[in-house]
């Protein structure tokens, strides 16, 4: 499948989202790491043009980011990058477990590896909503309830697909 069959998928197809455990892992992660790049972007596109008064914070860290000049923008991109990667695999693994969970009082038949690829997917529409809810400043303290919860009922509507559990 290919990037936008997957994405639009994502949004109102639960039946497809379930199928999608059965992708290979290679086309996931590809997917996921489109999501991180294109968060990392944004993030350090406010970043370049002002939008975090992060070395306002104190005189210290204004002093050494006049020492080391341009260099702050490579640097800074490959820390978001990295923070960005580290932030969805934990979200996604998490929200695989509390699925597997699910899975299990739903009575499904679901693997760990299954539920973190509908997972994976599934994190589509929380990461949209939390872009939005960055650049509206009053709903940023609910911001990562409101998108738990939204990842939570996509996973939970993709359960609803999986086979039937043998017991």
């Amino acid at each position: 499948m290919k990037f936008h069959q997957l994405f639009l998928a994502a949004f109102h197809e639960p039946k497809k989202l379930a199928a999608f455990r059965l992708l290979p892992i290679g086309k996931v992660m590809r997917y996921i790491f489109i999501f991180i790049f294109i968060m990392t972007s944004l993030s350090f596109l406010r970043f370049t043009f002002g939008d975090s008064n992060l070395f306002e914070a104190s005189p210290e860290l204004m002093e050494y980011s006049k020492t080391i000049g341009g260099l702050i923008y490579p640097m800074a991109f490959i820390f978001q990058l990295v923070i960005s990667t580290f932030y969805l695999f934990v979200r996604i693994s998490l929200f695989a477990y509390l699925g597997t969970l699910t899975a299990k009082l739903m009575k499904r038949r679901a693997e760990f590896r299954h539920v973190w690829r509908t997972a994976a997917i599934a994190i589509t529409v929380p990461l949209i909503v939390t872009l939005a809810i960055d650049f509206l400043p009053s709903f940023k303290t609910a911001g990562i309830i409101i998108t738990s919860i939204v990842h939570l009922l996509y996973i939970v509507s993709a359960i609803k697909y999986y086979p039937k559990s043998a017991r």
